[in-house]
């Protein structure tokens, strides 16, 4: 129990440490990037910091962010038949984001509450995989033309909050990747791993996406400590630095604050490229 305070301990300090000196650097640079905006936010099913169900809170901070693809975690009820809790077709008014269709659903948004929702594009392909461990888990993997050219891989996580089922969750993604393919793909979501260094689950996601970018603090929302929710990709140069969508209204709106990072599929160093899946 010792080392286990002491590692949060190190973790919350870390996270202090990125906030206060990476932040303006990865806003700087993410103003100067063009190309995809790419985002990811838990929305606590809809339950803001202040403890209040209010689903259009949270299809304003969507409206804000204004993303081109974003995955949502928690989007659904999460026992019995789940059912969606957002307006999706206000939000597609509001914003212009449809939803990545999925099957064998009737009332839920997504997949074990993942959501891909994205601007404009074909989509080509979909999975939805079931993660291994105690509690139910999925992620969505959705294969998506952009409009504006070039084809993307978003596989869309909510990883469980046991270490030992993230373990298994993170080597099940992590061989989905290993088939060959050569789309560029982005890995995003609530990953629920604060531990940084030798003991972070995340480690194995290096095999198939390199080194990851740095921890950006994103929960909870109203003072952001730990960086549970994750932006990677499995080519290096194809994201700009991740960083945090934080206003006031986020900063209430849910529990986890949104993150966010320009990608470019023109950049890509194509020595580079890491194994990807072909779904």
């Amino acid at each position: 129990m010792r080392k286990k305070k002491e590692s949060l301990r190190a973790s919350i300090l870390e996270s202090l440490k990125n906030r206060n000196q990476a932040r303006p650097k990865q806003a700087a640079k993410a103003a100067q990037a063009a190309g995809t905006l790419i985002a990811s936010y838990n929305v606590h099913k809809c339950v803001g910091a202040d403890r209040r169900f209010d689903p259009d809170r949270i299809s304003r901070v969507i409206h804000e962010i204004d993303a081109d693809v974003i995955g949502l975690q928690e989007a659904d009820t999460r026992f019995g038949e789940r059912t969606g809790l957002l307006d999706l077709r206000r939000l597609e008014r509001d914003t212009g984001l449809i939803p990545v269709p999925i099957a064998g659903t009737s009332k839920a948004h997504g997949w074990h509450g993942n959501v891909v929702l994205f601007k404009q594009g074909t989509v080509r392909d979909v999975h939805q995989i079931k993660l291994p461990g105690l509690e139910p888990r999925g992620a969505l993997i959705a294969e998506i033309e952009l409009a504006h050219g070039g084809s993307i891989r978003i596989i869309a996580a909510h990883l469980g909050l046991l270490h030992r089922s993230r373990a298994q969750q993170t080597r099940l993604i992590v061989e989905l990747m290993n088939d060959g393919g050569d789309t560029p793909t982005i890995l995003l979501g609530d990953l629920n791993e604060w531990r940084l260094g030798d003991r972070s689950s995340l480690n194995t996601f290096q095999a198939a996406f390199g080194p990851l970018p740095p921890a950006v603090p994103s929960f909870p929302s109203t003072l952001p400590l730990l960086a549970l929710d994750r932006i990677m990709a499995n080519r290096r140069g194809m994201i700009s630095a991740v960083e945090v969508h934080d206003s006031p209204l986020a900063r209430v709106a849910s529990d986890h604050l949104p993150i966010k990072a320009m990608v470019s599929l023109e950049t890509l160093d194509g020595g580079a490229k890491m194994h990807s899946h072909t779904a």
